[in-house]
């Protein structure tokens, strides 16, 4: 189909130095190319693209201890598994997300993995993903305020801020690449506001618009998430990320469940960036989304399955199913 929805039952796509340039029936499109794929009897659709994930999670689903609970209660089940997770792990569980992705139309994902014991890096998953084909935007998450220090994850999962932004420099000089088509991409994604200090959120953010990255977390997710923000900065989670300078087209947040009215509109206003994750906000019970106002807005406006211990799967085409029926229930059938 084209902008117009037309249906070509004999249809061809005529690419060029890997853009699309023509589609239509095929005989109607230059009948000389370099390679041809004869693709009948099949729908091509466009790669879908994933805006939220946490890979390492394909290892711990339907842990049965982490069913029927909010997110801080599961948050505490997994993060003591997540403590013994490997390179090996990261790597397995990379490919096996990926895969799934994959199967399901997706071509380009981004991850958010915050945690990485035992040696473990972004490194692993960025290895994984070059040999799945796969466009990837890799995510260095980080936590760094453990429960000794008023956050939510166990001291043992946390790293040291100046380690952190070392890391994230590394990883950005190392493996980013700015170019059109690029396979790859860094992000630097510190995890909540319950997890890093505002120091890291500031630093972060400016570490990233330096080189040029876009900047990735969790925002606005639960009820528990905003009376802790309330509690301990005396700010709702969107006036924090304000603060902190993390609005903006180069700034995106996983799940914006609750938004006040006038931080839908300064969203929209400053083009800020939300993955809308639907399975994963009815499974943990946050509850659902603004979407249609947030659009309205002006916000950008993405798809994510999150993490597999969340979500049980990996498949995009069924996440935008459930975006689509989870708005109508608002009231709103368009």
């Amino acid at each position: 189909m084209d902008d117009h929805d037309t249906q070509w039952t004999n249809g061809g796509i005529y690419v060029v130095d890997n853009e699309i340039r023509q589609i239509g029936q095929t005989d109607h499109l230059p009948q000389d190319a370099d390679q041809t794929f004869n693709a009948k009897g099949m729908m091509i659709l466009p790669g879908l693209v994933n805006t939220h994930h946490h890979f390492y999670q394909t290892l711990t689903r339907n842990l049965p201890a982490a069913q029927n609970t909010n997110l801080f209660h599961w948050l505490r089940t997994h993060y003591p598994i997540w403590a013994g997770l490997t390179p090996e792990a990261i790597f397995i569980s990379t490919k096996i997300a990926l895969a799934e992705l994959l199967l399901s139309g997706c071509t380009t994902s981004s991850d958010h993995t915050y945690m990485w014991p035992h040696g473990a890096r972004l490194d692993d998953q960025i290895h994984a993903a070059t040999e799945m084909g796969a466009r990837f935007h890799a995510a260095r998450g980080s936590m760094s305020v453990g429960e000794s220090k008023g956050g939510l994850p166990p001291d043992e999962v946390v790293e040291e801020e100046d380690a952190i932004l070392k890391d994230s420099q590394r990883v950005i000089e190392s493996y980013h690449d700015a170019s059109r088509y690029a396979m790859l991409r860094i992000v630097l994604a510190p995890c909540s506001p319950f997890s890093v200090s505002p120091s890291l959120m500031r630093q972060s953010v400016a570490l990233a618009r330096s080189y040029g990255v876009h900047s990735h977390t969790h925002l606005a997710e639960t009820l528990d998430e905003a009376t802790y923000c309330t509690a301990t900065f005396g700010r709702t989670p969107v006036e924090l990320a304000e603060d902190l300078g993390w609005v903006g087209p180069d700034v995106w947040h996983a799940h914006m469940v609750h938004p006040g009215t006038d931080e839908i509109r300064r969203l929209g206003q400053t083009r800020t960036g939300i993955a809308h994750c639907p399975s994963s906000n009815m499974r943990l019970a946050s509850g659902i989304a603004p979407i249609r106002s947030l659009w309205e807005a002006g916000a950008r406006l993405g798809l994510g399955v999150d993490g597999s211990a969340s979500n049980d799967s990996s498949h995009l085409l069924a996440e935008a199913r459930q975006a689509l029926l989870l708005q109508r229930v608002t009231g709103n059938p368009a």
